[in-house]
């Protein structure tokens, strides 16, 4: 690759830079076209990463990420795209949907992934019970895809959710690349041997693998790719691949061209795009890159599952706390984002209720600095209502405002 023209001696403004890496993202704009299969796929090769989690108090998380980018779509569709082959489930950043067209970088053995925590455990539980694990594959190959609940409960094995022998067996096998996802139903995972799988995207066990050295360098072009614009530090935790990297790593991708440096006004460290960005930065130095999205954010969204990175980018501080006890909870069990024109100006804490079609919104807080208008309140208003209508929760109801004539203004907007 040549290298490009540096963008060092140009600096962009902390805006610039979020509005860059929400164009990457899909997150500037409103969406301009119709929801389909195809927008599906092309949203998922943009992120690189879909993250999986199973609540679903609102929607589960990589359908609402979805939504957030494509508007109203069939949730089916990812399903769909699953069961077809043009993508595939493994261990990443964490439990993740990534595009078929990335399967190299996500077989596992591979050294650079041994440190994942999910890696780990199915290292230790192999040695523990490599005999019932190879005779749980034979069956399968010999019988045919199954899910955990196909077997008869014999026995407990321990870990957070509490997972039956069988299933921790499926697991160990899933995560070192004997078994892949199949399909889900209802949700359910369905495992099969990896060669079957792989035969329905016309793949083959028998390819080659990248070294380390190929895996390392995809791995870190591939994160800043998908991030639009990062800081060194941030870079190791979108496919979590070890250590933090520093500013010294990337000098090589600096040398290529393949990265480029560019200075960030507010931030401490310099920022880095990859050179197949360098229109967007163009237009982002330019202030022609113009966030006019609004949106409710998933909690495991890209966007914001690096708390340091959603501080530094955004002013944000967000946790997760639906994995916390009631008691230590600040904001709520299930609490979403608020992204509005390129910033994130607050969060509600929701529950769909598909019984009786209510959008329970619980509470509803602003950042301490942000002061609504008519504007505001519309676009917030009008991103709720789009977003329980996709649940067929059509009915909201709000609780609770921070401030409190904030939640007036929005129960007016939404003429509740």
């Amino acid at each position: 690759m040549s290298r490009p023209e540096s963008d060092g001696e140009v600096p962009i403004s902390a805006q610039q830079a979020r509005n860059l890496h929400l164009a990457v993202q899909g997150l500037l704009t409103p969406p301009r076209a119709r929801a389909t299969r195809a927008r599906v796929l092309a949203a998922m090769v943009r992120m690189r990463l879909l993250q999986i989690d199973t609540i679903n108090v609102v929607a589960r998380s990589p359908y609402l990420v979805l939504f957030a980018r494509l508007g109203e779509y069939e949730p089916r569709w990812l399903d769909d795209l699953l069961a077809r082959g043009k993508i595939f489930e493994c261990w990443a950043h964490e439990a993740c949907f990534a595009p078929m067209t990335d399967f190299a970088l996500h077989r596992h053995p591979s050294p650079l992934r041994a440190g994942h925590w999910a890696h780990k455990h199915a290292a230790a539980a192999r040695r523990e019970h490599r005999d019932e694990i190879a005779g749980l594959i034979d069956h399968i190959r010999a019988n045919g895809a199954v899910k955990s609940a196909d077997f008869e409960r014999a026995g407990k094995g321990g870990g957070w959710w509490n997972r039956s022998l069988e299933k921790r067996w499926l697991e160990t096998a899933f995560a070192q690349g004997d078994l892949m996802i199949a399909r889900r139903d209802a949700f359910q995972r369905v495992y099969d041997v990896t060669e079957r799988v792989l035969a329905k995207a016309a793949l083959s066990v028998d390819a080659p693998r990248l070294d380390e050295a190929e895996l390392r360098r995809e791995f870190v072009l591939g994160a800043v790719r998908a991030l639009g614009i990062a800081q060194a530090r941030w870079v190791a935790d979108y496919f979590r691949t070890g250590r933090r990297l520093k500013d010294g790593d990337l000098q090589p991708f600096l040398d290529t061209g393949e990265l480029m440096r560019v200075d960030v006004g507010g931030w401490e460290a310099p920022g880095y795009v990859h050179g197949e960005h360098l229109p967007l930065l163009r237009r982002a130095q330019r202030s022609a890159l113009r966030a006019t999205h609004t949106a409710l954010l998933s909690p495991f969204d890209p966007v914001v599952w690096d708390r340091e990175r959603a501080s530094a980018l955004f002013g944000f501080d967000y946790r997760i706390e639906c994995y916390l006890p009631a008691h230590k909870r600040k904001h709520g069990y299930f609490v979403l984002p608020i992204l509005r024109c390129g910033k994130l100006i607050g969060r509600l804490d929701a529950k769909a209720h598909r019984g009786d079609g209510t959008f329970e919104i619980k509470s509803i807080r602003l950042e301490a600095d942000v002061r609504p208008d008519v504007a505001m309140i519309d676009d917030v208003a009008a991103a709720i209502h789009a977003c329980a209508q996709w649940h067929e929760t059509p009915r909201v109801v709000v609780r609770r405002g921070d401030p409190p004539q904030f939640a007036r203004q929005l129960r007016a907007a939404m003429r509740l």
